[in-house]
């Protein structure tokens, strides 16, 4: 089957090889494209927001927003420039354009507007549906580089068996002077098949990328897609030239927020949920109990710094409890942490770091301590076996805890538990859901009144 009867997918994906390339800029493009990565990096942050956005839309309506459509395809584009640049082709030393429509640039990305798309294929084609192209992308792509593929990472990039080519090529062209045309046209074909494989997830399109790998410059067959570069798309399109930086700002800064206002919404729907169920019967958060043991005399928390008035953690955290439960009498207690220091000065003992994920530090000494129960400085204390808790109502200075054997002596077990009362959690959480909201709608305002006026004429 000739090249121009090849059924057409409504995909382009072009790049037109230079043919006066540099030896050596290769060396240093990578260099070069970094303001393109910082840039690109917000805009698929934006890209995923609106992904998300276009899901919904799609499976209520059966249409992908077009101006979403529209910036998400830029997205595309521009990522496909940058690359066809420097590492996914080194096809040209011409530098990339900082725009989201198409251009006289020789890496072209095209994508034909849907009219409607199935309800039901939004639901599967990008996970289920593509994983044979998935297989197939990775061993192009490489497993670290998901371009397009995924629309929540934030910056493109090339890997795997393109990347191998490439370099081969650009060695040779180091040598020689010229780029291999058959190691270029086999890099434009998996590149294409990626790109095919990025519209397909990204809800562009419900036809399925065909298992073909249409190699050259060329996109084969006939294409009858909309140039936005063209003089007459140009005068009619809505969008003013000079606005478009300022539309995509909004858009790029409205998903920044959305995103923002998802975590704020997480968090005060966890807080929530932890305070409405997760309380013991004295009302405390706790954490899971852990068995410590030592052949030491002592274990000891980090320090923890409560400073204020007015510090949020201090008046957040209300009474403090640390639960133990030891076979044999152990000494637990709280008190100022250069007291705590001062007290275990040359004492063999461990401390706990990173409570949650404790990291222990076994701190060396020569000298045995006195007996705890002995020392004035203890703000809070209790001794014995079995189940014991001593709690302290948090309050400003430096402090740590210490659990030791009751008579001082060597060796540490027990089963160690902390938490507080948080007494404000629930007010808390609920000015984070009042915040989130807040951020949702700000954020959403400002894509809709971004997206709604991108076009293929926005740059």
């Amino acid at each position: 089957m000739s090249a121009d009867s090849l059924p057409t997918y409504p995909v382009r994906v072009e790049g037109h090889l230079d043919p006066g390339l540099s030896r050596w800029l290769w060396l240093v493009k990578w260099l070069l494209v970094i303001p393109h990565y910082i840039v690109l990096s917000f805009l698929w942050l934006a890209f995923g927001v609106l992904s998300v956005v276009a899901f919904f839309a799609i499976l209520v309506t059966g249409r992908y927003p077009r101006g979403i459509f529209d910036f998400n395809v830029g997205v595309l584009r521009w990522s496909w420039r940058v690359a066809f640049y420097a590492f996914a082709a080194n096809g040209t030393d011409r530098y990339p354009p900082f725009a989201l429509s198409e251009t006289d640039y020789p890496a072209t990305f095209e994508v034909e507007y849907p009219g409607r798309l199935s309800r039901g294929l939004v639901l599967v084609k990008w996970w289920l549906l593509a994983i044979p192209h998935y297989l197939v992308v990775a061993l192009f792509v490489g497993s670290g580089a998901w371009f397009a593929t995924r629309a929540d990472e934030a910056t493109p990039a090339w890997g795997g068996l393109i990347s191998i080519l490439v370099l081969i090529g650009v060695v040779v062209l180091l040598f020689t002077g010229r780029y291999p045309r058959g190691i270029f046209d086999l890099v434009l074909g998996m590149n294409r098949w990626v790109l095919r494989v990025a519209a397909y997830a990204g809800l562009m399109t419900d036809r399925y990328p065909p298992f073909r790998l249409d190699m050259g410059e060329d996109e084969p067959g006939t294409m009858t897609l909309p140039r936005s570069g063209a003089p007459a798309e140009r005068a009619a399109a809505p969008t003013d030239q000079h606005a478009g930086g300022g539309q995509v700002a909004l858009v790029v800064v409205g998903s920044i927020v959305a995103l923002l206002a998802t975590g704020v919404l997480a968090s005060g729907g966890v807080g929530l949920v932890f305070d409405q169920t997760q309380r013991d019967e004295q009302g405390f958060l706790m954490s899971s109990s852990e068995r410590y043991s030592t052949g030491t005399y002592a274990l000891v928390s980090e320090q923890v710094d409560l400073y204020g008035p007015g510090w949020v953690p201090n008046g957040l955290l209300g009474t403090v409890k640390l639960s133990s439960d030891s076979a044999r009498p152990v000494f637990v207690g709280i008190g100022p942490a250069s007291e705590v220091e001062r007290y275990l000065a040359n004492v063999p003992r461990v401390e706990l770091r990173d409570l949650g994920d404790v990291t222990r530090s076994r701190l060396g000494g020569t000298a045995a301590p006195a007996r705890p129960e002995a020392q004035p400085f203890w703000v809070a204390r209790t001794m014995g076996s079995g189940e014991q808790a001593v709690r302290w109502k948090a309050r400003d200075g430096d402090w740590r805890a210490i659990v030791m054997a009751a008579d001082g002596g060597r060796g540490v077990d027990a089963e160690l538990s902390v938490g507080a009362t948080f007494p404000d959690l629930d007010w808390l959480s609920g000015g984070l859901l009042a915040g989130g909201a807040v951020l949702l709608l700000v954020g959403g305002t400002l894509i809709y009144l971004g997206a709604r006026r991108l076009g293929p004429g926005t740059s």
